[in-house]
């Protein structure tokens, strides 16, 4: 029996991921294409001014879930009877939100420059609305369905795309940024609430169900807490202490660096948390599972990344225009904290799923106080490249506590985890710079570009074969006899 339902949880989690990845392609390419015309279409210092809005509504978004997700995605008595459970999620969630919203708009209004007041409010606004579509959102998650949220994401990312850029043309301004989250509000909304509802919002109370909710939501609470100050104190900080204007640079290097993560390890991460939570009894499974997410985005974020932190010259000439190239450097770095945080991500999401929120609490405690030191050492007299240094440090500080401390849970191999991609990431890197060394090469940025390009992607898969082609074999296999029963059943 036991074998049986992990088969159907490894069915529905490939299903899932499935919708995830193709979704997520798509969705990278549409908010790829968003992202150049924008950087192009407007003005510097309009992308700091909604960076500096959404890195405070983020970093205070934590205190209106209080960990709530976690406790309704972990499996326990006080949640079995679903619909019940969501009722008393959403209503501890309206309060929360309430309350949330109503003290940043009131801090926005006493602390905020004039001229940026009215656009940070609209944003607050926004984010709550978002904020109280979480518990269907969350019902998905918990069934390993994500069918739907795969959809909305992909509309989103279209119709938010379409909007956006039609304000943009039309004028250049800071709201085009502003848009893009209030269709994602409107389509959630339409999406969950009114289309074939996934559950009909209502309020109930039940003291039993609320202590719980509270009790693991405050042991998850600030581990959460603390993983939005780990996303969002450097944006913060460099708007603050660097100025708008920097936090435009830094804020677009982020967000370029970050496609890799949009691609790989979104739709994966998606999926882990309720994969993690059923395999929770089973420690070889569990660790089969664990394994799998983190070797694929640590192979695929590798491949993205050396290609990315390779062309990145050319890419932003081409694409972004000269405007852009002081966010060079502080791209390249980025890179690298793309490349290592899904782990951090699906650690937690593990931690989590066993029941043990608060082993995530010192290392992300370490890890905060890793980046503060490093923002006032490294990004005063470095600007944002010295804030990239500063978060890389931190991120490789916090990924070594997490895997250390994942070992009490599940069995898995660090060297077998990254050695084949680090050497294939090396050799590729070390190539094509050789390459585009040689004379005749240079002088046109596509030309060394799409040389880069070739070489590193053409070694780093040959590197791959070469050091793991059974481990890839075996994928393909355990993939395609999932593909067969699947049409059997069909």
């Amino acid at each position: 029996m036991a074998r049986k339902q992990e088969t159907s949880l490894a069915e529905r989690t490939v299903t899932s991921a499935s919708w995830n990845i193709v979704a997520s392609l798509v969705k990278v390419v549409v908010l790829f294409i968003r992202s150049v015309l924008l950087a192009r279409w407007l003005p510097v210092e309009a992308f700091g001014v909604y960076a500096l809005a959404n890195s405070i509504t983020a970093l205070t978004a934590p205190l209106p879930n209080f960990g709530m997700e976690s406790a309704f995605l972990h499996r326990a008595p006080e949640t079995e009877d679903e619909e019940h459970a969501a009722a008393v999620h959403f209503t501890l969630k309206t309060i929360f939100t309430l309350v949330w919203a109503g003290a940043l708009a009131v801090g926005m209004l006493v602390l905020a420059e004039k001229a940026d007041r009215i656009v940070m409010l609209a944003i607050v606004a926004v984010r709550a609305g978002i904020q109280l579509t979480e518990t269907p959102r969350l019902i998905l998650t918990r069934r390993v369905v994500h069918r739907r949220l795969a959809v909305i994401q992909l509309l989103n990312a279209i119709l938010s795309t379409a909007i956006a850029l039609g304000i943009a043309s039309y004028k250049p301004t800071v709201w085009a940024l502003v848009a893009t989250d209030l269709v994602m509000l409107l389509l959630s909304f339409l999406a969950l609430y009114v289309w074939r509802p996934v559950w009909r919002p209502h309020w109930a109370w039940d003291l039993r169900a609320t202590r719980y909710f509270l009790s693991f939501g405050g042991r998850a609470f600030l581990a959460t807490l603390l993983a939005r100050a780990l996303e969002r104190t450097d944006d913060l900080w460099t708007g603050l202490f660097l100025g708008k204007t920097p936090l435009s640079f830094y804020s677009r290097a982020y967000r370029f660096a970050n496609y890799p993560r949009t691609i790989l390890a979104t739709p994966l991460n998606t999926v882990a948390g309720g994969t993690y939570a059923e395999l929770k009894e089973t420690r070889a499974s569990l660790s089969r599972a664990f394994f799998r997410v983190n070797a694929f985005l640590v192979r695929g974020g590798f491949l993205l990344a050396g290609l990315l932190a390779l062309v990145a010259p050319e890419f932003i000439r081409l694409l972004l225009g000269e405007k852009w190239l002081p966010m060079l450097d502080a791209f390249r770095f980025m890179l690298v904290y793309a490349l290592f945080d899904p782990i951090k991500v699906t650690v937690g999401k593990l931690f989590v799923a066993v029941g043990k929120p608060e082993l995530i609490v010192r290392a992300r405690s370490i890890q905060l106080a890793v980046m503060v030191a490093g923002l006032f050492s490294l990004g005063i007299p470095f600007g944002i490249t010295g804030v990239a240094l500063a978060v890389d440090l931190m991120l490789v500080v916090g990924i070594a506590i997490l895997l250390w401390q994942a070992r009490a849970y599940v069995d898995f191999s660090v060297t077998r985890l990254f050695a084949a991609p680090l050497a294939a990431l090396v050799a590729g890197l070390s190539l094509s710079l050789l390459v585009v060394s040689l004379p005749g090469l240079g002088g046109s940025d596509w030309r060394t570009g799409l040389m880069k390009a070739l070489v590193f992607t053409v070694t780093y898969g040959i590197f791959m074969l070469l050091l793991e082609r059974r481990y890839i074999l075996e994928a393909l296999r355990m993939v395609s006899s999932r593909l067969v029963v699947r049409r059997r059943k069909g």
